[in-house]
């Protein structure tokens, strides 16, 4: 069970936050595939360097026991214990245009609280809009553009970048939960849900964190440079570019996946779903499949993923 306890404190240096700046929302958590929100939070902590004005408390929120901070263990001592974050904090976009940024892990507790905590911060910042984005596994192949699924209360985004739009129900984050209840107190809230390939899903997968900062760029006209990512990326789809070529199975399954995208985007064949995946290799055969490419990654790979 969680302690009880304060949700949050405030930070004693933080910065003032001038009035209708953007928020963005980026929590880990339930789904994060390609490792988009996880490698976009070490991208802004890294980066952007922002200034906590809040910090909310693990020990209310957060179960230990599914999710394990990390401890540094070197030769015959403990060196090191980072704890999990969760803040609220001022940051500036790569030209300098502040904005507000809720980053971290999602809550496993209280998300009733949590949700009216940070509603409650929202209006007192009077912020101008608010944008979170996650990404889930889909069958869509590598060699298109990642696309999304737009909801919210911001309907030119909806139509300008939602290329799916499901009637279905699906577990809940605290993200759906923040943009709901943002709605509801009749804020501008846009979430974006990134589609990515799903046997590239539990990798690292650079253009799911480059489509973070681009959904973002969309909502909300702040500047990030992704140079880096970029040059990463290039890396990565060499690697599977070559272990597709080298597999009849995974040429197959992509050629499949590349018609259906381009059937679909082109509006000709808007009968065939672009999830359906019954003549498809399931992800766990994928992954068999993938595994060299996996064994290849440089070391210390995995380590950005445990970071938040």
């Amino acid at each position: 069970m969680p302690l009880s306890g304060p949700l949050y404190e405030r930070v004693a240096s933080a910065p003032p936050v001038p009035p209708g700046l953007p928020l963005v929302v980026m929590l880990t958590g339930f789904t994060d595939a390609g490792g988009a929100v996880s490698r976009a939070i070490e991208y802004f902590r890294d980066d952007l360097a922002p200034a906590p004005v809040v910090s909310f408390s693990a020990d209310v929120l957060l179960d230990y026991r599914a999710r394990r901070p990390i401890v540094t263990f070197d030769g015959d001592r403990l060196t090191d214990y980072r704890p999990p974050r969760l803040e609220l904090s001022l940051a500036h976009d790569t030209l300098g245009h502040p904005f507000v940024l809720l980053a971290g892990y999602e809550p496993d507790f209280a998300w009733e609280a949590f949700t009216e905590t940070v509603v409650g911060l929202a209006e007192g910042l009077a912020v101008s809009t608010v944008t979170w984005v996650h990404a889930i596994p889909m069958p869509v192949p590598h060699t298109r553009p990642l696309g999304t699924t737009v909801s919210g209360t911001r309907a030119e985004l909806t139509a300008a970048h939602s290329v799916w739009k499901p009637h279905t129900q699906v577990p809940a984050t605290v993200g759906h939960l923040l943009e709901h209840r943002f709605a509801e107190a009749g804020a501008e809230v846009a979430g974006f849900v990134l589609l990515v390939p799903h046997y590239l899903g539990d990798t690292e997968f650079p253009a799911a964190a480059i489509a973070v900062l681009d959904s973002l760029t969309v909502a909300t006209g702040l500047v990030f440079s992704s140079e880096e990512l970029r040059d990463e990326n290039k890396e990565y789809l060499d690697k599977v570019t070559d272990q597709v070529a080298n597999s009849a199975e995974l040429t197959t399954m992509l050629h499949t996946l590349e018609e259906r995208y381009d059937s679909y985007m082109a509006g000709s064949n808007l009968g065939q779903p672009i999830i359906h995946t019954g003549d498809l290799p399931s992800a766990d055969e994928l992954a068999a499949e993938l595994e060299r490419f996996l064994a290849s990654r440089p070391p210390g790979d995995d380590d950005r993923r445990t970071r938040q």
